[in-house]
């Protein structure tokens, strides 16, 4: 339906931007959802590079992150090293059957990776070093010695389907594999973080101190979770002693504190795990989808949530062959507190997600600290980098820093909030420009001009360009004379035509007549030509628009042009007291003939005088008719026995056809002076002035 029209809360009747839009309840639901939806914490964008062609005829199954490269494995076999635009800087054709795992060194120098065809392969990605362990059944985990890279003993564990969890090392005989452990099903995951050492088999999570070669504790594997060779178990260590544990619909995190007893000679004393090592469950929930992925995010998690169907349940997981019922939801990547309030969620559009099981998916995340986390925001260069890999796709995910805050805000229409942000620093100070022009438009639209006014010096600041194109907006809309106030006259000045326009803008408008005046008085001349504002002006004179206010800023843009007469015609009409002033400055005395009536009626004692020493110009009898023909005859008398009283003292001939005029005046207004000026005078009519003696008794 059309909207009726809606009145401007502030400024001048005038054209409004939204008599065109419609409205109607779907879209008043809409905005309400809008305004309730929460703000993401992370924004998404799909890898490019050499991603897509290298998974148009394979797919990826894992991924991993160093602080220079990444690694992306694929059910092909190949090991592909990336940077971080996806470019591929390396590959290894590492395997004959699909990659499970991918582990880097803390250095990023060696990539190792384990395979369903029963091999570990470790290369050394500045060097032509490669290593090949082939363990006969499938892999499924790998992890490198974090320094691996630094000691000559080239530690790794791995594990697979076999059940044992082999931690290889070099020695002077070469390689050896000590089991660390086994006899509780195939191991699912393993990490090394440090020292420590977490894997997960059938039975649940461990974890193995490898500097006093001590196993630390068992987490049991949560109940009721699908078999981990279905819905994998997810490990990560947030530090050093903090363990995230993501398994089925289960999220556990772990506080482990060694406290290892060394020797003189530097070894360990080997003493009961209880008494060596300490676990804490410090949280633990449980979620309402499954668990592909896992990460920490400053003091929160990210999660890479599978969202099961109707039908979804153990037998969901039965298969490994890919859905052709094509009726999977998209994958969500969940921002959770460790006491699993949510965030933020957010919907990835991955390609093929139809088709996908939750172990389709996996997430891994680029090294670092979290240390400089606080408040939601990273230092610049500490953000965390989060890679969401499916088979045919790689999507990176990172927090939103302060120009994303900003660019949501605007969205959603919360202007004043972005335009804060931006004051208080946050973002580029280019942003101020673009945030400054979107939110005018906002009030523009809204019709709340007068504010949008107001606002203008803070948002255009130095820009010419900026104060120009509103300048000319406002006057579009017929909305100008609001913003006149605010228009800078130096530093910027601008184009003498913006100052023109506002004025006539004023001019135009009875209702700022006022402010038209005020604005001429104190713009500095210099920056604009007065007469477009004249002309726009003098069609005015004589008709119910010419405000006293439009007449006296009229007489002020004369002066501007050099017109003094005209300016003093004005002058005049409004009985301004500097009129007399203004006669002797610019020397106006022959224009005086003109204006007698409203001289002798603003200030009588000066235009008295200044009539009898300009009598040559405007002589008494031009005087005398104009004071006759005025309206006020009471105070036009009394203003006529003042003129010719001071001529006749002046010269008593120069007035001698009006003297039977002085009788009259003389007994009307000072009968004491009427004797004395009979006696002087000889120009008037004796018995005329009997008859007005007798009438006046003025004798």
């Amino acid at each position: 339906m059309q909207m009726a029209p809606i009145p401007a809360e502030n400024g001048v009747e005038g054209d409004d931007e939204r008599e065109d839009e419609e409205a109607d309840e779907d879209e008043e639901e809409e905005e309400d959802e809008e305004e309730e939806e929460e703000e993401p914490r992370l924004k998404y964008q799909r890898m490019g590079g050499s991603i897509p062609s290298l998974l148009a005829n394979d797919a990826a199954s894992c991924v991993a992150v160093a602080e220079r490269m990444i690694a992306l494995g694929t059910h092909g076999g190949t090991v592909h090293i990336l940077d971080f635009l996806g470019n591929q800087v390396k590959e290894f054709a590492a395997h004959t059957a699909a990659v499970n795992d991918l582990s880097f060194d803390t250095e990023g120098e060696y990539i190792g990776s384990c395979s369903d065809d029963g091999s570990v392969v470790i290369n050394g990605l500045f060097t032509d070093e490669r290593m090949k362990f082939d363990y006969h059944r499938p892999m499924k985990a790998i992890a490198l010695d974090p320094d691996y890279a630094k000691k000559a003993s080239r530690r790794f564990v791995a594990g697979g389907l076999a059940g044992h969890l082999y931690f290889n090392m070099k020695k002077w005989l070469g390689y050896k594999d000590q089991v660390l452990h086994s006899g509780e099903g195939p191991i699912h995951a393993v990490k090394w973080r440090t020292s420590l050492i977490a894997w997960a088999n059938d039975a649940g999570v461990k974890v193995y101190d490898s500097a006093n070669d001590q196993r630390i504790t068992f987490i049991e594997r949560p109940r009721g979770s699908p078999r981990p060779e279905l819905l994998l178990p997810h490990l990560v260590w947030q530090d050093d002693s903090l363990l995230v544990i993501g398994w089925g619909t289960s999220v556990k995190i772990a506080s482990i504190r060694t406290n290892p007893h060394k020797v003189a000679n530097g070894t360990y004393n080997h003493i009961p795990a209880s008494t060596t090592n300490q676990v804490d469950i410090v949280a633990s929930f449980q979620t309402s989808y499954y668990i592909s992925g896992i990460a920490p995010f400053g003091d929160s998690l990210v999660v890479l949530a599978y969202i099961p169907g109707e039908e979804d349940g153990e037998k969901d997981f039965s298969s490994n062959v890919p859905s052709r019922q094509g009726n999977a939801q998209r994958p969500e990547v969940r921002v959770v507190t460790w006491n699993n309030d949510e965030l933020a969620t957010d919907a990835l559009p991955v390609h093929g997600f139809e088709h996908y099981k939750a172990k389709d998916y996996s997430l891994a995340h680029a090294p670092f600290s979290g240390s400089s986390y606080a408040g939601g925001q990273w230092a610049a260069g500490d953000e965390p980098l989060y890679y969401i890999v499916s088979p045919k796709d790689v999507v990176i995910a990172k927090p939103r820093d302060a120009e994303d805050h900003i660019s949501w805000l605007l969205q959603h229409g919360w202007h004043e909030k972005a335009l804060a942000a931006v004051e208080a620093g946050q973002g580029r100070s280019e942003l101020l420009d673009e945030v400054g022009s979107r939110y005018l438009d906002h009030l523009i639209v809204e019709r709340k001009y007068a504010e949008a006014a107001s606002l203008c010096p803070k948002l255009l600041r130095g820009s010419a360009s900026a104060w120009e194109r509103w300048v000319f907006h406002f006057a579009h809309l017929r909305q100008l004379p609001v913003l006149v106030p605010y228009i800078p006259t130096e530093n910027p000045r601008l184009r003498d035509t913006a100052y023109e326009v506002a004025l006539v803008a004023l001019a135009t408008n009875p209702s700022f007549h006022h402010e038209l005046l005020s604005t001429v008085k104190s713009w500095p001349q210099a920056i604009y030509s007065s007469l477009p504002v004249i002309s726009a002006i003098e069609p005015q004179l004589n008709t119910s628009s010419m405000t006293d206010a439009l007449k006296e800023a009229l007489a002020e843009l004369y002066v501007i042009d050099c017109q003094y007469e005209k300016a003093f015609s004005l002058y005049a009409d409004l009985m301004k007291p500097e009129v007399f002033d203004f006669i002797e400055k610019y020397n106006l005395h022959e224009a005086i003939r003109e204006k007698v009536v409203q001289l002798m009626m603003l200030d009588c004692k000066r235009a008295v005088p200044l009539l009898i020493q300009n009598r040559d110009l405007i002589t008494p009898s031009e005087v005398v008719s104009q004071l006759l023909n005025a309206s006020n005859k009471s105070d036009s008398r009394h203003f006529l026995h003042l003129y010719l009283h001071s001529l006749f003292e002046v010269n008593p001939h120069a007035g001698r056809e009006f003297h039977d005029m002085q009788v009259e005046l003389y007994a009307d207004f000072d009968p004491k002076m009427l004797l004395p000026f009979l006696r002087s005078s000889q120009h008037y009519t004796l018995e005329k002035a009997y008859n007005i003696c007798v009438k006046k008794r003025a004798y």
